[in-house]
């Protein structure tokens, strides 16, 4: 009998979106509708198949993005978080995904299309919380792009890309403030961003739109990584119920 187990077996690839942003004073993430069986009616991240074997990874990526939400890369930070590849993550066969992490800045509702009925953002603090329900093992994909959300900002200057082109510092922490879920010291975060090298560039303009004084305006500088981090705050510890 002929050996078939050099034979390159079947398996699909797709992508998915973490899309992240910070609107109305919330850490939120973009979700879908399911327009399609399995899991029709159910929310999900967007994304979608390679179209066909010529279609690179990142292409597909950018192509399920404008196609899903009405959204393009030029308007968000694009990068990949991690490869899904459990046998069981899809009823219909095997099915591998590069799931896809973005930071984009407070938009409006995005445009759903493709195999997607509506497409909307939602509370990341009520998609972690357990009662609520995603498609295939979406939810594990959304716990992991949090936590890599929320690390990032501690070496790297994307919580800038949450921001308009111009943003006071206050604007700035508060974004901090939103995505890690901690109150943070105005006066030592204002020291310690604009002490880091081509992290913030002063326009030389001001702004009274937050009330109050005139506040400076920044744009987000050349600068990549943050020397030295920002720590998120320590997680109090359990109070001691001993007697």
């Amino acid at each position: 009998m002929p050996d078939d187990t050099w034979k390159i077996p079947e398996i699909a690839v797709a992508v998915d979106l973490a899309i992240f942003t910070v609107r109305n004073g919330t850490f939120q993430i973009m979700l879908v509708e399911r327009g399609i069986e399995p899991y029709l009616g159910m929310r999900a991240l967007p994304g979608g198949f390679l179209n066909n074997s010529r279609e690179a990874v990142d292409a597909a990526a950018i192509r399920e993005l404008a196609e899903e939400t009405g959204l393009d890369t030029d308007q968000l930070h694009l990068e990949q978080l991690r490869t899904y590849g459990e046998p069981n993550r899809d009823p219909r066969q095997r099915v591998v995904t590069v799931c896809y992490l973005a930071f984009v800045p407070g938009l409006s509702a995005p445009t759903a299309g493709g195999d997607a009925r509506t497409a909307d953002w939602a509370a990341v603090n009520n998609v972690l919380e357990p009662r609520t329900r995603l498609a295939f093992d979406h939810k594990t994909i959304v716990e992991d792009a949090v936590e890599r959300a929320r690390s990032k900002l501690e070496y790297t200057t994307l919580a800038a890309a949450f921001c308009g082109p111009e943003f006071t510092v206050t604007e700035l922490r508060e974004v901090y403030e939103t995505v890690w879920g901690e109150d943070l010291d105005p006066r030592n975060f204002h020291r310690k961003v604009t002490g880091i090298e081509d992290f913030l560039v002063p326009t030389g303009a001001q702004t009274t739109r937050q009330g109050g004084r005139p506040a400076a305006l920044y744009r987000r500088g050349p600068a990549h990584l943050l020397h030295p981090a920002m720590l998120r705050p320590p997680k109090p510890k359990p109070a001691d119920r001993t007697c």
